[in-house]
């Protein structure tokens, strides 16, 4: 009875890790646990536009949306979009709330250290927005003023990566979202905003607010997916699927729509 019960333990434990993903063995089976579940949960941060937000009928839209579902229809599963505390998105992806962070997501040597990236699909830039009518005009301009940014965002990591400017301000406010720190630009909070530069332009453009862009930005960057680290196998269908729409002008023509121009690298 006790060698039954202690075989069929084995066998539990075996289809558990199997299930999961899990690579104890060795092997990364990170494709076939998307296949077996038949679909790919998308963790987003869904006000993020034009990457990813909610349209005016609490649609989840966007270009990383578009592109994902072609993927997700390429790779034969159902694209789940789940909305989530950007700051605490790795955790999300530890633990298996969702299969991969899309979302206007920059490629970091810190955040590489802990996720498997796609190929970068987009180039960025951090900059700095600010009113029209304010007397800003370079970074250093800024010295001894308040800039406020998404907190656990790439501008974050921007910022600290530029030490000079970061001491040179006098506050740093770290707010929920790009959206949020937009309306405290506006309302007086802070002097100007740290942000990508897509988004940036997008926000401009749609709200028709009195609001510029610096010239002199702060970091060039690169968009890509993030999936948990080793997860190689499911990293590569998704980089063949974009190479793939980038041959056949799927990509051109998704970016096309929200950018008027394509603004894709991937499969170039």
């Amino acid at each position: 009875m006790k060698k039954t019960v202690f075989v069929l333990m084995l066998v539990l434990c075996a289809a558990v890790v199997f299930a999961s993903g899990a690579k104890e063995s060795g092997v990364d089976n990170s494709l076939e646990y998307i296949k077996g579940k038949g679909n790919l949960v998308l963790g987003l941060d869904d006000s993020f536009p034009p990457m990813g937000y909610r349209d005016e009928n609490n649609e989840i839209v966007g270009f990383d949306i578009d592109v994902a579902k072609e993927v997700c229809k390429r790779l034969g599963v159902k694209l789940v979009l789940q909305p989530i505390d950007w700051n605490a998105k790795e955790q999300e992806l530890a633990t298996k709330q969702i299969d991969c962070i899309w979302n206007g997501f920059t490629v970091t040597e810190e955040r590489k250290k802990s996720l498997t990236f796609s190929d970068a699909y987009v180039n960025n830039a951090q900059v700095l927005i600010v009113l029209n009518d304010s007397p800003y005009k370079t970074l250093s301009d800024l010295k001894g003023k308040t800039v406020g940014l998404q907190a656990g965002s790439s501008a974050s990591d921007a910022l600290a990566d530029s030490p000079d400017f970061k001491a040179s301000l006098k506050n740093v406010i770290e707010l929920k979202d790009n959206l949020t720190a937009l309306m405290d630009l506006q309302a007086g909070g802070c002097d100007a905003v740290l942000m990508d530069l897509l988004v940036a332009n997008y926000a401009i453009k749609q709200s028709a607010k009195p609001m510029r862009i610096l010239e002199e930005g702060l970091a060039n960057e690169e968009y890509a997916v993030g999936f948990r680290l080793g997860e190689k196998a499911l990293a590569d269908a998704v980089n063949k699927a974009m190479k793939d729409m980038a041959a056949d002008g799927t990509m051109a023509k998704i970016a096309t729509q929200w950018f008027g121009a394509d603004i894709t690298v991937i499969g170039k």
